[in-house]
């Protein structure tokens, strides 16, 4: 069946504790020896029972074992202490060498400002005349790109507006010649002009022709009149 899981907590019986204390510091004893033995560790093993009976082992002296035990608990304290110690003074090294580095930033870039060279000898001056012609040219070279790009973008956007002038010109001269051809072109542009009869158009300028004919008749008759009234002779001749 096997061994059930059991509960840890204090044994009620007293024999039954007694019992199971003496299997289990038999068992705790037996695996300290192994550790020492197998593992080449210093082990000391202290136990005191219920009833204040000592039991103990060690592969070395009990004694010289707790020794051991409190030197170490004394030098990890001490190294505790020597930690942050060492932490502090690691900071400080590193915040002196960043305020270092800015302050060489800081007189790097009033260098190239051309602010405080009093202290820059030939050679240093002749360095950063170098730095500047360098930096002069890749910033030409940089702005020379882009302007080429832009002439280029420029180009291109000539190109597609003269294609869409020419479009526009052939479309308007379609129209024109549509137009004079007495034809109606279809699109979007002439959906709202008036649909285009030729019955009623010749009928309507015979209309206004014969009334403007009629009308040019009576105006000269008119005239004529009153030009026979004015002279007798013509009247004569008529």
């Amino acid at each position: 069946m096997g061994r059930g899981k059991i509960e840890i907590k204090r044994i009620e019986n007293t024999t039954s504790r007694q019992v199971t204390f003496c299997k289990r510091r038999n068992g705790l004893l037996k695996n300290a020896y192994e550790l020492s033995v197998l593992c080449d560790a210093e082990v000391a093993l202290i136990v005191f029972s219920s009833r204040g009976r000592l039991y103990e082992y060690a592969n070395n002296s009990i004694r010289s074992t707790i020794d051991r035990y409190k030197k170490a608990c004394a030098n990890s304290s001490n190294s505790g202490a020597t930690i942050e110690i060492n932490s502090q003074q690691y900071y400080q090294q590193e915040s002196a060498k960043l305020r270092h580095q800015i302050q060489i930033l800081q007189n790097a870039n009033r260098h190239l400002m051309g602010e405080a060279l009093s202290t820059l000898t030939v050679k240093e001056l002749k360095q950063l005349e170098n730095r500047l012609e360098r930096g002069i040219t890749r910033i030409r070279s940089k702005k020379h790109e882009l302007l080429f790009a832009e002439i280029e973008y420029m180009q291109k956007r000539e190109v597609e507006l003269q294609n869409d002038n020419m479009y526009l010109r052939a479309k308007i001269a379609e129209n024109e010649r549509a137009q004079q051809a007495g034809i109606v072109p279809a699109g979007p542009d002439f959906d709202a002009l008036p649909t285009f009869d030729t019955r009623n158009y010749y009928h309507v300028n015979m209309l206004e022709a014969a009334q403007h004919y009629s009308h040019h008749q009576d105006q000269t008759t008119l005239h004529l009149g009153y030009e026979m009234k004015a002279d007798p002779a013509a009247k004569n001749l008529l």
